[in-house]
């Protein structure tokens, strides 16, 4: 399988790029400023692309068989359309190339707010929506556009993600968030990703993710 790994840079994209090619995937790693490993892999192979330049979308994406996005801003708290325009970007080369399956990264509170517990649904997450409140907004504009497109789509909402080594375990819920499932590793996360672009019920539906 081919894999393209779209954020190849970030915490969780350079995780999915290193755990990919040791599940011996070939991988092609997108990214404004590509990489080159150290010795030179050659299962991997690196693109520069802007996610929001459509037409090097479309030519990133050549030969691939599932995508992975991995993009992000990070904690900015400005305005951003990096997940809505850069997922349309990837569903229009998508169709352009014929490909069926991708993979992307949202967030646990973008979910529907009944779906929280009590104290989330008063408490944690209006706080979360003041800070990243826009950033939220437009993770469910990209959702939207998946749910509207006819791929074979996975959103996986996590909670905070943390820095420390992975734990090897995850838990995967399509219908509201895991109980006490407050963080999350980045490793963990590569992993959920990878494990979903081969998971026939995950496809053409969110699902929450937790340590």
């Amino acid at each position: 399988m081919r894999i393209a790994v779209v954020g190849a840079n970030g915490r969780t994209g350079r995780l999915v790029v290193e755990q990919a090619l040791a599940r011996g995937y070939d991988v092609i790693a997108l990214a404004r400023r590509p990489r080159q490993s150290t010795p030179p892999d050659r299962k991997l192979s690196s693109v520069s692309v802007d996610a929001l330049d459509r037409e090097r979308v479309v030519e990133g994406l050549y030969g691939v068989d599932a995508v992975i996005s991995a993009l992000g801003i990070g904690t900015s708290r400005e305005p951003t359309v990096t997940y809505s325009e850069g997922t349309a970007n990837l569903l229009y080369a998508m169709g352009r190339q014929a490909i069926r399956r991708i993979v992307v990264i949202s967030a646990s509170p973008v979910g529907p707010r009944q779906d929280q517990s009590f104290f989330d649904r008063h408490v944690v997450v209006p706080v979360l929506e003041r800070f990243f409140g826009a950033t939220y907004q437009d993770m469910r504009r990209m959702e939207a556009l998946l749910a509207a497109s006819d791929t074979d789509w996975t959103s996986l909402r996590p909670p905070r993600l943390l820095e420390k080594p992975a734990t090897g375990n995850y838990r995967l819920d399509v219908s509201r968030p895991l109980p006490k499932g407050r963080t999350l590793t980045y490793a963990d996360l590569a992993t959920a990703l990878l494990d979903a672009v081969n998971r026939d019920d995950l496809r053409r539906r969110p699902a929450y993710v937790a340590n």
